[in-house]
């Protein structure tokens, strides 16, 4: 069993709770506890500056209602493994940098896409892309995607140089779930081509000139790559995939029918870069679980 936690989000809402089912399954699997916590989410004019303990703030909101909703996870996560050890928690603070402070004591964060209702500011939206782009463990952000338990598992892989983190974390789930791993590779540069008598090649032409000698060079890299996690996880079955297309757009049409999409992050990446751009539009667009792991 891993000492830390799995950490899950919730707020009382639909998408919080199926966050919840998610990260207790994941805490079976890996036999790890389970921390449910709670954010709560003040209004404009209430205040985080607060003294130690529970703001006087949050009896105005409802403090019952924060504490039904932990008590509906627990009891939900406890239903699907009756076996796991569930603690719960309400935290203070300012909901989307409290929620990412949580990664640091966890194995795993497990957030929801979306909140509702009196909660809809809480732990999810932006709160919940704000850990993903922030977190120091894996940030899982559940949605409800159209099929489950295909048995497969999509890890996006952009810089060839610096992807061990996510293709690590990607093998690991794979293992746990025996599921195939598909080691994605994705690029939308044009790089123009000549013709053999020195005049520009028409696009077409351009692209498979050119892309025959990256795909080649990329293909090698990557088999380099890949050669040690299929040495450590033998029992994992692998394909990889080139592509010349935008890589958001192909992985996010690829969580429509894979079990988890991984993405990788450097620990600087949290606004403005290429990479961050695509772990912002898989998370906008995916149809299911997208996991993102800092390298």
């Amino acid at each position: 069993m891993t000492s830390k936690p799995i950490i899950a989000g919730t707020d009382g809402s639909g998408d919080s709770l199926r966050a919840v089912e998610w990260a207790a399954r994941e805490a079976a699997l890996r036999r790890a506890p389970l921390q449910v916590v709670c954010v709560p989410a003040l209004s404009p004019r209430m205040s985080w500056h607060q003294p130690p303990g529970r703001p006087d703030a949050v009896a105005e909101v409802g403090y019952e209602s924060y504490a039904c909703a932990l008590a509906a996870a627990s009891e939900r996560a406890s239903e699907l493994e009756p076996e796991l050890a569930i603690e719960t928690r309400l935290l203070f603070g300012p909901p989307a940098r409290t929620l990412a402070e949580t990664t640091a004591d966890a194995s795993m964060l497990v957030v929801g896409s979306r909140g509702a209702g009196l909660f809809s500011a809480l732990v999810l939206g932006s709160a919940s892309r704000y850990a993903a782009t922030h977190g120091r463990c894996p940030v899982v952000v559940e949605r409800q995607g159209l099929v489950y338990g295909q048995g497969e598992i999509v890890v996006g892989v952009g810089d060839l140089d610096q992807s061990d983190a996510a293709l690590g974390f990607a093998f690991e789930e794979a293992d746990l779930r025996g599921a195939r791993l598909v080691v994605l590779h994705a690029w939308s540069c044009f790089v123009p081509a000549a013709e053999p008598g020195g005049h520009p090649a028409g696009p077409e032409r351009a692209v498979n000139h050119s892309g025959h000698h990256l795909y080649r060079g990329m293909a090698a890299r990557l088999e380099d790559m890949l050669a040690g996690w299929r040495e450590k996880y033998p029992a994992v079955e692998t394909g990889t995939e080139f592509m010349h297309a935008h890589p958001g757009h192909l992985l996010a049409q690829a969580s429509a029918h894979a079990d988890l999409v991984v993405l990788g992050r450097q620990p600087s990446q949290t606004g403005g870069s290429g990479a961050d751009s695509v772990i912002h539009a898989v998370l906008h667009h995916a149809r299911g679980p997208v996991a993102v792991v800092a390298d």
